[in-house]
């Protein structure tokens, strides 16, 4: 397998967490990877580096990334995350128009343009037009950043997907990979998903879902729970919107209550977006609390504050999710793959626990690198 290609990917929608993709295919030279660098949960999977992965079309609506080389677009406003890797050489690849539909919430023209999208001109392409742009590409896997809440777009470029021969990762939470009938018509059309909603490599929902394990594990009941996030990214200020949380929260919450060892009522646990704090950029900042009782009903408490750089949080997961679904490919493999999408979302087709998960995702590139080796020169 040493000489076998890269992976080719296309992306929708160049924001925050494409640019901290961007930069890490970039910063994680073989070199570096070599040398044991901080930062990659797998810094080989089959025989595949980070570097080995290459954009091959991107597709956003935002007038300041439209026409852009896609390494230039992801600096562009209204991103913005943490520079670590800033010398990207230009990719001969420009960001496409893509379709609106509901990426952009109606209240964000009540926000400054620095800080929100400005629309463009450009004519919107018709489905057909992004299909064939996806196909001449040469793209084996289109990533999906859409906007939070933005549900008609999400799964419009599923069906784009569907319609190119593509693998299909959906790293928000609208619900493709969990949903019964995109599942069977992936799975039928022999081609990978995992989804839905990406599981930061160690966020809040990662670390409360540790804790929630914890309190089960050693024998703490718990009575009641909350997780709070702010930040200042887009995705925050989309969320102001009330009518675009209503599955992001849902998938936050289930990804919580399938760690806890006896379901809580409704009333008892409360997780998801709370506030937009401009100046906090991409920075998240997460506060949990969990209320218990300990041996004989002795009560106690946990109260937990966690800071983290949101998108490239999220992109250390994305490049594993990358090249699974490049082992699936070569494997044959088709339709909603349980391990990756067990342990790198939060709202799986079906929940695992984070342990189970672990070693169901470590079997998969253990068996499907092995298979590989077995039958190629």
């Amino acid at each position: 397998m040493a000489n076998r290609p890269g992976i080719r990917i296309a992306i929708a929608g160049i924001g925050n967490c494409a640019s901290s993709l961007i930069q890490g295919i970039h910063y994680y030279t073989p070199e570096r990877c070599r040398q044991g660098v901080a930062g990659l949960m797998h810094p080989q999977i089959g025989d595949y580096l980070p570097s080995d992965i290459h954009v091959v079309a991107a597709f956003d609506v935002d007038a300041r990334k439209v026409g852009m080389d896609v390494n230039q677009a992801i600096f562009a406003k209204p991103n913005c995350t943490k520079v670590f890797h800033k010398d990207i050489p230009d990719s001969a690849v420009a960001v496409r128009m893509g379709q609106v539909l509901d990426g952009i919430s109606e209240h964000m023209s009540d926000y400054a343009p620095e800080r929100t999208f400005v629309r463009s001109a450009a004519r919107e392409p018709s489905k057909e037009e992004i299909v064939r742009e996806l196909k001449r590409s040469g793209a084996e896997i289109l990533l999906n950043y859409m906007p939070v809440g933005s549900e008609r777009a999400a799964r419009f470029y599923a069906e784009c997907a569907l319609e190119s021969g593509m693998a299909f990762i959906n790293n928000m939470p609208v619900f493709i990979a969990s949903d019964r009938e995109f599942a069977e018509r992936f799975k039928a059309r022999n081609l990978p998903i995992i989804g839905d909603d990406i599981k930061s490599q160690l966020g809040a929902t990662i670390t409360h879902r540790v804790l929630a394990d914890l309190f089960a594990k050693r024998g703490v009941k718990l009575l009641r729970t909350y997780q709070l996030n702010t930040g200042g990214n887009t995705d925050f200020l989309n969320m102001k919107n009330p009518s675009r949380l209503a599955s992001k929260k849902t998938s936050k919450t289930e990804a919580v209550q399938s760690a806890v060892g006896k379901r809580l009522e409704d009333d008892n646990i409360h997780v998801g977006p709370s506030d937009y704090v401009p100046w906090q950029n991409d920075n998240k900042i997460c506060f949990v609390r969990m209320e218990g009782h300990l041996f004989g009903d002795v009560p106690m408490e946990l109260e937990l504050r966690l800071s983290v750089e949101d998108s490239p949080n999220s992109a250390g997961v994305a490049i594993d999710m990358i090249r699974c679904c490049k082992l699936a490919l070569l494997n044959g493999v088709g339709g909603p793959l349980e391990a990756p999408s067990a342990y790198f979302c939060k709202h799986p087709p079906r929940q695992h626990t984070d342990d189970e998960a672990y070693e169901m995702v470590e079997a998969f590139i253990r068996s499907h690198s092995a298979k590989l080796r077995a039958v190629l020169p």
